[in-house]
């Protein structure tokens, strides 16, 4: 591997709120021109076997991965992790206390678009999971589209999903440090994702950055699908102050919604050192 490799580090599958099976998104991560992949699936582990046999399948190095959900200065972040044993057992009952209460925040969400005018939600949004444990925002989101009530994903956040809205309940995740500490016993590598996406002020996100890094988190996705050209070069600049290395990854979660495809992001820049670097000795290789 090289810091010039083709590494897509932040992928969702049915096992969580994408919309392909972990090795139909390994097949298109393949034809896309990925090198170097990781299935990151939210506060789930179940779909890492079948994505690596897939991957292995295809000749494709894989990572293995995860979203984690924690709670932060009243707002919800994303931790991924890298290259960890999948089996730890520390890991796997945080990931599993993680992803409980999704059934009754679901429940509670149903409820509120009931009140909105719109009945059913429960079941509607059930229809669109791979597992029901893991019922998300994104699950009513298809079922408002489908059933007419909005047009696309942003008009659905903007109208039912967000804080303030009648679809939304709030849910406390994970503590920071727990999650961080959860991925490095396991051997992996905790990594602020897409932290352009978090409504922080400037001095709450620098105390995002300062707590994550002491407890022990080591990267940050400084190219993601959701950050546009600023977000790119603010947060290689914090990467550098930090010294966290530099992860890219799509968040690629269907052919349909996502904005940006497997692989298809550009380089990171020269001057970071790359979380695959870092991770050389957890890569699973299927390539001479």
């Amino acid at each position: 591997m090289s810091p010039l490799t083709n590494a897509d580090l932040h992928s969702h599958s049915r096992c969580s709120d994408g919309t392909l099976s972990p090795g139909a998104l390994a097949e298109r991560a393949h034809a896309q021109g990925v090198q170097l992949w990781a299935l990151t699936d939210h506060d789930e582990l179940a779909g890492l076997p079948e994505a690596a046999e897939a991957a292995h399948d295809l000749g494709l190095d894989f990572l293995t991965g995860v979203e984690l959900s924690v709670s932060f200065a009243g707002e919800t972040v994303h931790i991924v992790g890298l290259g960890f044993d999948a089996d730890h057992p520390d890991l796997a009952a945080g990931v599993a206390r993680t992803r409980g209460g999704r059934i009754e925040r679901a429940r509670a969400m149903a409820e509120g678009l009931a009140r909105a005018g719109h009945p059913g939600a429960f079941e509607g949004a059930l229809a669109y999971t791979g597992n029901p444990d893991l019922i998300a925002r994104t699950h009513f989101a298809r079922w408002l589209i489908e059933t007419g009530v909005c047009s696309d994903m942003g008009m659905v956040f903007r109208n039912y999903l967000k804080p303030g809205k009648p679809g939304y309940v709030p849910h406390q995740w994970a503590g920071l440090g727990d999650a961080v500490r959860w991925i490095t016993a396991a051997g992996g590598m905790a990594v602020i994702a897409h932290p352009g996406r978090y409504p922080f002020s400037p001095s709450a996100e620098y105390a995002l950055f300062s707590e994550f890094h002491t407890h022990g988190g080591r990267g940050v996705e400084v190219l993601t699908g959701s950050h546009g050209q600023a977000d790119t070069l603010k947060y290689t600049d914090m990467a550098r102050e930090f010294g966290l290395a530099a992860s890219r990854g799509s968040d690629f979660h269907s052919p349909e919604e996502s904005r940006t495809d497997l692989g298809a992001l550009p380089d990171l820049p020269g001057t970071l050192t790359p979380v695959w670097m870092a991770l050389a000795h957890r890569v699973n290789r299927t390539r001479a």
